[in-house]
């Protein structure tokens, strides 16, 4: 195994929820704030980001069940219902109460169920605001690539197959084409992706997690109703030319969501503002969050 991506299993810990193993790892001090990986990828593509906030924060962030290090059942059904379920055990068994969520792709879906759970007073903690990072806010905005559609909405015998048949090619040329066009990944942080994907036999459940992408439809009045009437403090900071979740999705937040914050990143920023410009990124979370503490101050 790499030396940094061991180095980042090692500096976290496991706690177990349903008899399987979550992995989590937390830095800093502060603020209390969550993070929510995307798909395909996991909690280390966060590092960089992450050295940064844990100077002003205590992050938290974990692996979704099924990806990263945290356990990867192959007979699952996967669900946002239950991955809200893991977010509320993990804040409980760590007395967390009050958290800022900063949320990213299928992060992004979970953060939506959250607040929405909020007004029905179903989490054990208070959600203090929520920043989302390219995601599909919006289902029915949301342009899926190729890939997807394969491996997501199509009968599960097919998807598991081609599962079992993708290639660090295959995957990698999937991500790179969401990203900017001068901001792609380095060979070697997909490499280091590749092998965290694999651990533990996990691309052969890819297609069971991207299938969550077609799931969202049924969720979709209930999050936009939640976000039109929640008071928690929200923001998108979207890199443009994501061609997934980038102007489209802007324009609909725009249109749908009152007084809207919203963060465009470069033109040439795609799907991961997070890697591909780390500072302009957290320049902009930094003026939601100081607008957001100037805001309770009045």
């Amino acid at each position: 195994m790499n030396q940094d991506v061991l180095k980042w299993k090692l500096e976290g810990n496991y706690f177990n929820y349903n008899k399987n193993n979550i992995f989590y790892l937390q830095k800093g001090d502060g603020l209390n704030l969550l993070i929510l990986h995307g798909y395909p990828f996991n909690s280390f593509e966060w590092k960089e980001a992450i050295t940064e906030l844990s100077i002003s924060y205590k992050v938290t962030v974990f692996d979704f069940l099924g990806m990263g290090f945290s356990d990867k059942p192959k007979n699952h059904k996967y669900s946002f219902e239950e991955y809200c379920e893991i977010v509320n055990a993990l804040l409980k068994e760590l007395k967390i109460y009050e958290t800022h969520i900063l949320s990213h792709d299928l992060g992004v879906s979970i953060a939506q169920e959250l607040i929405a759970r909020e007004d029905e007073n179903k989490n054990t903690f208070k959600i203090q605001s929520s920043a989302f990072v390219n995601g599909s806010l919006f289902i029915d905005a949301y342009k899926p690539r190729f890939i997807q559609k394969i491996l997501s909405n199509s009968p599960t015998i097919i998807g598991k197959t081609i599962s079992k048949l993708l290639t660090k090619k295959m995957v990698n040329n999937s991500v790179k084409s969401v990203f900017g066009p001068f901001t792609k990944p380095s060979e070697d942080f997909l490499e280091l992706q590749w092998e965290i994907i694999n651990y533990n036999d996990g691309k052969e459940i890819t297609y069971r997690i991207g299938r969550l992408v077609f799931e969202k439809y049924k969720f979709l009045n209930r999050w936009v109703k939640s976000m039109q009437e929640t008071s928690i403090p929200m923001c998108y900071i979207c890199g443009p030319f994501d061609p997934n979740s980038g102007e489209h999705m802007v324009k609909r937040y725009d249109e749908l969501i009152p007084k809207p914050k919203i963060y465009i990143q470069n033109r040439f920023i795609g799907h991961w503002p997070h890697i591909e410009d780390v500072k302009s990124f957290l320049d902009s979370f930094y003026n939601f969050q100081s607008n957001y503490v100037n805001h309770l101050k009045k």
